[in-house]
């Protein structure tokens, strides 16, 4: 076992009889980058107030390795948390800002000088000692915190929404500093979002918490593309559900009953079972020259509205075989299609997800 692996077993919080974390089991190993994705509300940014000693769990346990955590104070713990705020200190400089856990924690002076200097560096801020916070912009002010977290050298650094107060361009800067920085350090991070790309980019598994609850775990692409229910499927992204039942099933293979028709796809759910079918709008595709088999033709659709965003053109369509189901289709910004066109639209077996809840 990894003696920095960041266990919790069974944690509750509870706030009267609302249940904001509801009996999670969460395994975070050494070197992992883990994201904590969810609505706002949801329960993710208590679970990681918990991990960091700020909040005090109902029930349940909190391990680094061996070390029960559960009831250690913020100060003791191998963690340090990175707020979105930043909590810099205004009147200090960046070298004393950097410094002060390490004056806390009674480095030596030249030990504390070295660590400030060389966590400065990893963060891309050598030289910027001397400055004040109010010289800094709000990126930089970000890598002095960074900076200040990873002097420590802590076992799990925790982040608790630190990109939302930066605008677009730097915001994705500090994404993949972020990433290089964890991987670096071989540090393990915790990092708290509701932002669905900002948690693709960055994460080696996410969590997806709703209601205390974790609703879905494992990596990026998995999430995106197999998601483990409804909730997965319409948090991460746009989708576009096909409500549907199954009318017979034999050998892997069912016919379903659809607002598209009756058709086969592979999946293993008995007759009668309510299904909801999931492609993505990257997964319909459109045109009459497709292949014979392993693919689900869904007729003809009208584009009702086209919005153009740069790397594809996002269709809204209905279709279906009364012509009543909507939906969402990305297209080459090459395409030159219109409100009022009509397409012929057709998705893969093989990239539906069949869905009960």
């Amino acid at each position: 076992m990894s003696e920095n692996r960041l266990r919790l077993e069974g944690v509750c919080r509870d706030y009267g009889t609302v249940k904001a974390v509801d009996n999670v089991d969460l395994i975070v190993e050494q070197g992992e980058f883990l994201v904590l994705l969810g609505p706002s509300g949801s329960g993710k940014t208590t679970l990681l107030s918990m991990m960091g000693g700020f909040t005090e769990p109902s029930s349940g346990k909190i391990y680094i390795g061996q070390e029960d955590i559960t009831d250690m104070p913020p100060a003791s713990r191998p963690t340090v948390t990175v707020f979105q705020d930043y909590a810099l200190f205004p009147h200090m400089s960046v070298y004393d800002n950097v410094a002060f856990g390490l004056t806390m924690h009674k480095v030596s002076k030249n030990e504390r000088t070295r660590r400030v200097e060389e966590s400065l560096e990893k963060v891309g801020l050598k030289g910027f000692e001397g400055r004040g916070i109010h010289q800094l912009s709000g990126g930089q002010r970000q890598r002095v915190a960074l900076a200040r977290a990873i002097a420590v050298e802590p076992a799990v650094l925790l982040l608790d929404e630190p990109l939302g107060a930066l605008d677009l361009k730097i915001r994705h800067q500090m994404q993949e500093e972020l990433v290089h920085l964890q991987k670096s350090l071989n540090t393990t991070f915790v990092h708290v979002t509701h932002d669905q790309d900002e948690a693709m980019s960055m994460a080696d598994n996410i969590a997806l918490i709703n209601h205390g609850k974790i609703m879905d775990y494992g990596p990026p692409e998995r999430i995106y593309l197999r998601p483990a229910n409804r909730f997965t499927a319409n948090f991460m992204g746009d989708s576009n559900m096909i409500e549907a039942t199954i009318t017979s099933q034999q050998d892997g293979s069912a016919s379903v009953a659809s607002p598209f028709g009756v058709f086969e796809i592979p999946c293993q759910f008995q007759s009668g079972t309510e299904v909801s079918i999931i492609w993505r709008p990257e997964q319909i595709r459109v045109g009459s020259d497709y292949p014979s088999e392993g693919v689900v033709h869904l007729g003809e659709a009208k584009v009702l509205e086209v919005v153009f965003q740069g790397t594809h053109r996002q269709c809204h369509v209905r279709c279906g075989a009364k012509m009543d189901h909507d939906l969402l289709v990305k297209v080459s910004p090459r395409n030159p299609v219109v409100s009022g066109d009509m397409l012929e639209i057709y998705a893969f077996e093989s990239d539906a997800v069949i869905l009960t809840d």
